[in-house]
C-alpha cells in the first residue's frame, strides 16, 4: 500500500479539491504508476480524479459507469445538484459560460487578464494559469442582464450564496470570480456549442463587453468597483437569456456526489 495515495485520496475527499501546485497533486499528474495507483484505488470505490490544463485545482467525482446505480435509472434520473434549484443550475451555466469559456480563450492564446493586446510570441510562453487569466464579473451588471429569468434579486443572492458554498465561485467584493471547481465539473466540449450557439447565443453575439481582470490576491475597493460595474453594465443591458433553455444544457454538468 502506497501511504502517498492513501494520503492524497483523503486529503480530496476531505478539502474537495486541491491546487495543481501541490505536491502530491503535481506527482499524481506527472508519475505514471502513482497515477495508475490512485486511479485503481479511486476506481475501487466509483470515483475518479477530475483535472485538466486549463483549472487550478484538481477534485473527485464518481466514475461515469457507477453514476446509473446511484441516481437511478434514466427514465427516472435523480442527477445530485447538491440541492440547486433549477435557476440555480441555470445561474450556474450563465457564470461558467460568461467566466470560463473567455478564460480558455486567453490562455489558449498565452494572454493574461491584464494584457491590452496578444504578444506575438506568447505561443512559446507556458499555457498561463487560471488565476492570471481570471476575468470577474461584476454583481449589479449580472443583477441587470439576468435578475429577471432567474428569480430577482432574493433567489440570484441564495445561489451565488449556494454557489461560493460548494465552491463554484468566489464573492470578491461587488465582483465574482471562478472557484475552484467551476473549470471541473462542467463538461466544456459538450456544453460549449449548446451555450454559444444555443442558451447562451444573445449573449456571445452582442459586442463584447469590458472585462475585469481580478488578481487573486486583490479585492478591489467599493468605489473601483461601482466603477467597473458601470463599464459592464453599459455594454450589457441589452442582454436576454431563456433560463430554461440555460437550465437544460446543464443536464449535462459533472456534478460528483458529495463527499
Amino acid at each position: 500500500m502506497n501511504d502517498d495515495s492513501q494520503i492524497l485520496i483523503a486529503r480530496l475527499l476531505t478539502h474537495q479539491s486541491l491546487r495543481r501546485d501541490d505536491k502530491l497533486v503535481k506527482r499524481v499528474l506527472s508519475d505514471e504508476l502513482f497515477r495508475a495507483e490512485v486511479d485503481a484505488r479511486l476506481l475501487a470505490t466509483g470515483l475518479k480524479l477530475l483535472d485538466n490544463v486549463y483549472a487550478d485545482h484538481v477534485t473527485l467525482a464518481l466514475h461515469r459507469a457507477i453514476e446509473p446505480k446511484i441516481f437511478g435509472a434514466r427514465d427516472v434520473w435523480q442527477n445530485n445538484n447538491f440541492g440547486l434549484s433549477r435557476d440555480g443550475v441555470a445561474l450556474l451555466v450563465v457564470l461558467w459560460a460568461q467566466i470560463i469559456l473567455p478564460k480558455r480563450e486567453r490562455q489558449e492564446t498565452h494572454q493574461h487578464a491584464d494584457d491590452d493586446q496578444n504578444d506575438m510570441f506568447g505561443v512559446e510562453k507556458p499555457l498561463p494559469r487560471a488565476e492570471d487569466t481570471s476575468i470577474g464579473i461584476a454583481y449589479k451588471a449580472l443583477l441587470a442582464d439576468f435578475g429577471d429569468k432567474l428569480g430577482k434579486k432574493t433567489r440570484l443572492d441564495m445561489n451565488l450564496g449556494i454557489l461560493a458554498k460548494l465552491g463554484f465561485i468566489e464573492r470578491r467584493g461587488d465582483v465574482i470570480v471562478e472557484g475552484p471547481l467551476l473549470d471541473l465539473m462542467m463538461d466544456t466540449d459538450l456544453l460549449k456549442e449548446r451555450i454559444i450557439n444555443g442558451a447562451l447565443a444573445d449573449v456571445f453575439k452582442r459586442s463584447p463587453a469590458q472585462i475585469i481582470p481580478v488578481p487573486r490576491q486583490f479585492v478591489p475597493a467599493a468605489q473601483e468597483a461601482d466603477a467597473v460595474t458601470e463599464a459592464v453594465t453599459d455594454h450589457s443591458a441589452d442582454t436576454d437569456i431563456d433560463a430554461d433553455a440555460a437550465s437544460d444544457s446543464a443536464a449535462d454538468t459533472e456534478l460528483p456526489d458529495e463527499s
